[in-house]
């Protein structure tokens, strides 16, 4: 919203220059982005939160400047020079649908005449994007910018009998509104007509048959009040939204439509001259009585700790129209900590619904600044969640490997989370989306992951270590099912140039050990390799998790997930593998992008059950041996596969595996490849002789032959 700072001095005397306005503003909730000077003087572009509708308009803003300096606010009143002839005798209001339309008020001018508006209209309206029609039209947007109450001029002599009914549109009926375009309604539709055709669509536009003309002589000046959720649900349908939409959606005030008519007719009257027709036709069948609310002294000083002094509470209350009126016996003792206030709840702030509101109403006026930062008592003793504690070494291991924590929101592109989405898995869609790309919620954190990684990359960071503990949404057997998840992401160097080494880029190589590393909180991961179109298809795989109590034997493959799998048991949990080109450029990635995901419940059982297996051993007093095997193998041998070929001999005395290097080249065979495996040895109990350690070495390379064929590196 666009409010011009000379504007709002015609309604209040504001001892702020437009710059301390906008932090005085901004301060109290009503947030001003910038401040620009325009040809009609300084601008202040606010930024409003859907519940604010009352400072839509210039009046709305004013009373929130009274409430800052402690000043009054003028008061609307116009005097309306009305010939005797009454509206009522020349047009007929009827609401058949009273549940779309509360109130319906309609003025008649008789021999206006349109014509271009004075410089001085034209400049406003321009300054605040508006574009200038003609001296009437321009009125109608003059006063619903002024006071915030949409509003609509038609050409009476184009209504069929001169009259208004507000019904709901018939099916397959269509009207051509302002903007040149025909639309087909649907029946919940609220629809403006006369007694033949539809001739607007109720808060949300007018028709081309009606409008106002340089022709133009008699007006019907419409100013009514719909309902918020049917005019939301109709703009949205109809694809329409136009300023009048947008504050009706929101909650306009019932009780300004009469106000800014009057206003508004005798803005045309001044501008284009002609008569106006005594009264008004109001048809109010939704008429609200204000509510009744109450403030005590008590449930401030217990909400916000600390004392606001009688003179301010009235003085901001009163300011922002609450009327408040001290009830209580002490009335005559000032600031006593019995104090209670009775307070009638304005028209134009139905966000203001109990005693919590009216404190935050004194609380951000009088300034937040001026309570204690303090932590209310808890009424019951805090526990931790269950998985706590594994969270937060998930987390800080995470850190450590150099990730940084991202929160994304869950809403995405359905195409783009079709990318990622496994086979058989339905998606949870939005039924009334905000935008097309915020369609779905995410059936996996990868393609959120994927877009965060592109942000960063298109704002000049190469170089990105990303992770977030978030949910992915799904249905099953069609209710609603979350799932605690864990993605990471990563693209451009894994160590920077220094001095005594080179750059290296980030590969999945590092992805796996970053993954291995953080394995070991739950037990262990294991890998075995597997591809989905996502993936590289050379780079991914899938990974088991060998937790304390569950030792895993073999591992079942999900051909329609096909990843690095994460699981405990048989359960699939997870994924990990560097993106694919085709996927990589739907996103506009030109680097070499990592992603994996698990399950981050899984880990947290894995975690529970390793921590709980975990039992004090000694630490032997008698030497480690190592002995490195060379040995040549086939492609497509995995390390897990040696290490499991060693681990199934059941040597106890065997306390660690580990690859060491790997060799393709000159004396290696085509399709072959030279691993040095570095095995330790030690014994709790005794210093191994030369004896056993020969044995042991002949039994593993035994084994490494019979199950791997494998053959003994002797160049």
């Amino acid at each position: 919203m666009k409010i011009l700072y000379d504007w709002l001095k015609e309604f209040v005397a504001i001892p702020f220059s437009p710059e301390e306005l906008r932090e005085r503003l901004s301060l109290v909730g009503i947030a001003v982005e910038g401040v620009s000077e325009t040809s009609a003087g300084p601008l202040l572009d606010l930024d409003l939160t859907i519940n604010r509708p009352d400072c839509l308009s210039h009046y709305g803003v004013a009373r929130e400047v009274a409430a800052l300096a402690r000043s009054e606010l003028r008061p609307l009143s116009v005097k309306l020079a009305e010939v005797s002839e009454s509206a009522a005798r020349a047009t007929r209001v009827e609401i058949e649908c009273p549940d779309l339309c509360g109130r319906f008020t309609a003025r008649v001018l008789r021999g206006v005449k349109a014509q271009p508006s004075p410089d001085w209209l034209r400049q406003r309206l321009e300054a605040l994007g508006q574009a200038s029609i003609n001296n009437v039209v321009d009125a109608t947007n003059y006063v619903m910018l002024e006071l915030g109450h949409p509003m609509h001029a038609f050409d009476m002599d184009r209504l069929a009998e001169r009259r208004i009914v507000v019904r709901r549109a018939r099916a397959g009926e269509k009207v051509r509104t302002l903007d040149g375009v025909e639309r087909t309604l649907f029946p919940d539709v609220c629809v403006i007509a006369d007694a033949a055709r539809c001739v607007g669509i109720g808060g949300i536009m007018g028709g081309a048959e009606t409008e106002i003309g340089f022709s133009t002589r008699n007006v019907l000046l419409e100013s009514a009040w719909f309902d918020p959720v049917s005019i939301r649900r109709s703009s949205k349908t109809l694809g329409l939204r136009t300023e009048a939409s947008t504050r009706f959606e929101r909650g306009a005030d019932p009780e300004m439509a009469e106000v800014a008519s009057r206003h508004c007719a005798a803005l045309i009257h001044e501008l284009a001259g002609g008569e106006v027709l005594a009264g008004v036709v109001d048809v109010y069948p939704a008429r609200r009585e204000p509510l009744a609310l109450e403030l005590s002294r008590k449930e401030l000083l217990r909400v916000m700790g600390a004392n606001v002094p009688d003179g301010e509470i009235e003085a901001i209350l009163g300011a922002l129209g609450f009327a408040p009126r001290r009830t209580d016996q002490g009335r005559d003792t000032p600031d006593s900590p019995l104090a209670r206030w009775q307070c009638r709840q304005p028209s134009w702030r139905q966000d203001v619904a109990r005693e919590a509101d009216l404190i935050e109403e004194v609380a951000r006026h009088y300034g937040l600044d001026k309570f204690p930062s303090r932590l209310h008592p808890s009424k019951q003793p805090a526990a931790r969640l269950p998985y706590a504690l594994a969270e937060d070494r998930l987390r800080e291991r995470l850190i450590g490997l150099g990730y940084h924590e991202i929160v994304s929101i869950p809403l995405v592109n359905e195409e783009e989370d079709a990318l990622f989405r496994p086979a058989g898995v339905t998606p949870a869609r939005v039924t009334n989306p905000l935008a097309e790309d915020a369609s779905l919620l995410r059936s996996t954190g990868l393609v959120s992951m994927a877009h965060a990684l592109a942000w960063n990359l298109n704002r000049g960071q190469r170089s990105l270590r990303l992770f977030e503990i978030g949910r992915a949404y799904r249905l099953q057997n069609g209710a609603p099912e979350e799932t605690r998840i864990v993605t990471i992401g990563a693209t451009g160097l894994a160590r920077q140039q220094g001095v005594a080494e080179s750059a290296r880029d980030y590969g999945f190589a590092d992805l796996k050990g970053d993954l291995d590393q953080i394995g070991a909180l739950a037990g262990r991961f294991d890998w075995n390799p597997e591809t989905h179109s996502w993936q590289h298809p050379s780079r991914s795989g899938k990974i088991l998790l060998a937790s304390a109590g569950l030792r895993r034997v073999g591992g079942s493959q999900d051909p329609e997930l096909g990843r690095w799998f994460v699981t405990v048991g048989n359960t699939v949990i997870g994924a990990a593998g560097q993106l694919a080109t085709r996927v990589a450029e739907r996103f506009k990635l030109r680097q070499d992008i990592y992603l994996a995901e698990f399950g981050l419940d899984p880990f947290c059982n894995g975690f529970g059950l390793a921590r709980s297996g975990r039992k004090y051993q000694p630490i032997s007093r008698f030497p480690a041996v190592e002995r490195d095997f060379s040995v040549i193998l086939n492609d497509g041998t995995s390390f897990a596969a040696v290490r499991e070929a060693i681990a199934a001999l059941g040597i106890a005395e065997i306390i660690s595996v580990e690859a060491v290097d790997l060799f393709r080249g000159r004396n290696i065979p085509p399709g072959n490849f030279s691993l040095l495996v570095r095995v330790t040895f030690q014994s709790p109990e005794v210093t191994l002789t030369e004896g056993q350690l020969s044995d042991f070495s002949s039994r593993i390379i035994s084994a490494l032959e019979q199950k791997l064929g494998a053959t003994l590196r002797t160049t």
